[in-house]
């Protein structure tokens, strides 16, 4: 019987061999800059290009400590009264940005033909806990008050993201349905998210060296974070999931943080939510922007937004 288990895919298989090739120190071993220059490099190299749209405009929003750096996206330079997708990007709270997450942004924009409003929150060792779920709460709140400098008449918001973003899309849905905006979440879409504490999970143990993501830079990350661990805005699985919106959330079969994402999304299941969940065999945390260095992880991309496109055409 095959181990379904550890199956690699070829193609994320010479990925990870081209990586262990350039034998690039980690994240932990380097400066924090020196981190996001790579990660910006890493992008330059493996991400696919940005697709051509409409409307890419630099924004901002009032923050709690100064203004918020935003990114809007959409098809069309006018639409009708609908939904917008607040993107919040991954990178251990600490090396992301909208530049390193613009061309997965303009997929996203494309494929569901709706307007995505990426969201660059302040980032951690200079930002720690809990600035980066403030500022995305913040901008959340911002844009479903359809502000005019949005251009844009929204009906709900749908949070979606990936990694340290994916435990924010969580985090902020929580916060939304606890005190609501003026527009509900309609749903949410946590991709490979930190839902609670990984290093309890079988897959922390199998994934967390040689499969991209690393147990010592998770380490590195929760650190820089500094976030209470008892905190459920840290772990979105230790607070109030009882009326959870309708979820989409995927993982990837060899990712150390696989095992959290089942976990939330069987747990939000127990708790009555209408859930949609993939996970994606033989492929690695951070797929989405791989896609010219993992070229199969573009059909996942779009077995992603095919089910969103189904949950919204479901609850329309």
């Amino acid at each position: 019987m095959a181990d379904t288990e550890h199956f690699v895919r070829d193609d994320v298989r010479a990925f990870l061999n081209l990586l262990e090739q350039a034998n690039r120190p980690g994240v932990e071993e380097l400066p924090v800059e020196e981190g996001r220059q790579g990660m910006a490099a890493l992008n330059l190299l493996a991400e696919a290009p940005p697709r051509d749209l409409a409307v890419i405009e630099n924004l901002s929003c009032p923050g709690p400590d100064g203004d918020i750096p935003l990114r809007l996206y959409d098809t069309r330079e006018e639409r009708e009264a609908g939904p917008v997708v607040l993107f919040i990007h991954g990178g251990g709270f600490v090396i992301g940005d909208l530049d390193i997450y613009h061309s997965i942004c303009t997929e996203i924009c494309a494929q569901l033909d709706l307007p995505v409003v990426s969201v660059d929150y302040r980032r951690a060792p200079e930002a720690p806990f809990p600035a980066a779920p403030d500022d995305c709460e913040a901008a959340a709140r911002w844009v479903a008050s359809g502000p005019d400098a949005l251009g844009r008449k929204v009906t709900g918001l749908i949070p979606m993201g990936d990694s340290a973003g994916g435990n924010l899309t969580i985090v902020t849905t929580n916060a939304l349905c606890s005190e609501p905006a003026e527009v509900p979440v309609i749903c949410q879409v946590p991709i490979y998210p930190v839902a609670d504490d990984v290093s309890q999970y079988e897959s922390f143990r199998q994934f967390s060296d040689g499969y991209f993501l690393t147990g010592a830079s998770m380490a590195f990350f929760t650190q820089q974070y500094a976030a209470d661990p008892s905190d459920p805005r840290n772990l979105p699985l230790l607070g109030d999931c009882s009326n959870t919106p309708p979820t989409i959330i995927c993982t990837a079969g060899l990712d150390p943080l696989r095992d959290s994402g089942r976990a939330y999304a069987g747990h939000i299941i127990s708790r009555g939510a209408d859930v949609t969940y993939l996970e994606f065999k033989g492929t690695i945390h951070g797929f989405i922007n791989l896609r010219k260095g993992i070229p199969s992880a573009q059909k996942d991309v779009e077995a992603l937004l095919g089910a969103v496109k189904n949950m919204l055409e479901r609850s329309a």
